[in-house]
């Protein structure tokens, strides 16, 4: 009676299991439930993060140093080439600019040379003569060097200026002021504001006026 009965239990134990399984309802995914093979994926699978600009390596900054640097050095490398080359063509233009100058200088007094010349052939004609051919060649030099903008600085009776004049000798006179030129022995010349040769004087010592 009692085994009977025990079957009878176990059956229906059975049977409640079985309809409880199927009255079981669907998980809801907004209650917070997590299922395990879910919750397992999401260990194995975590978020992606976003990631960040790559900042430049160490190596990358020190090749790209090198390059500007090397870049720097051709550059100069070139702007000394320039200048050197340059600086050949300047001397080599002021080398042509002096032969040229001198060139026409000679040019000029080819004129010059050539009354010379005639003087010395025609020495024996009469002094008079002779002496106008001289003054003729006279002439001709001082056109020349007027020419090149050459001129004779003045000196006699001028006060005397160490800048334009050499003294050779302090004289005592009273035909010009104290300290002027009494005597110019030599001529000097300038080129516009360059001298070329000062003249050379004797100087005037008179502590008296002169009127």
């Amino acid at each position: 009676m009692s085994q009977t009965n025990g079957q009878a239990d176990i059956h229906v134990d059975e049977q409640n299991d079985q309809v409880q399984e199927q009255e079981l309802p669907p998980a809801d995914p907004n209650d917070g439930f997590i299922e395990r093979e879910a919750a397992a994926q999401a260990v194995q699978d975590p978020p992606a993060v976003e990631k960040t600009a790559e900042q430049p390596r160490p190596i990358d900054e020190l090749q790209k140093l090198r390059a500007e640097r090397d870049n720097l050095l051709d550059r100069l490398a070139r702007l000394q080439a320039e200048f050197d080359n340059y600086r050949k063509r300047a001397s080599k233009e002021n080398a042509d600019f002096r032969d040229y100058a001198l060139a026409d200088a000679a040019k000029s007094l080819l004129p010059v040379i050539d009354s010379f010349s005639l003087a010395l052939k025609n020495a024996a004609a009469k002094p008079e003569d002779f002496k106008k051919g001289v003054e003729l060649i006279h002439r001709q030099l001082q056109d020349v060097l007027q020419k090149f903008n050459v001129q004779r600085v003045g000196a006699q009776g001028q006060p005397f200026d160490p800048r334009l004049h050499e003294a050779i000798e302090m004289v005592e006179s009273s035909d010009v002021p104290d300290n002027h030129v009494l005597e110019e022995l030599q001529p000097g010349y300038k080129m516009k504001d360059r001298l070329l040769r000062p003249a050379m004087v004797r100087v005037a010592k008179n502590h008296k006026s002169v009127n």
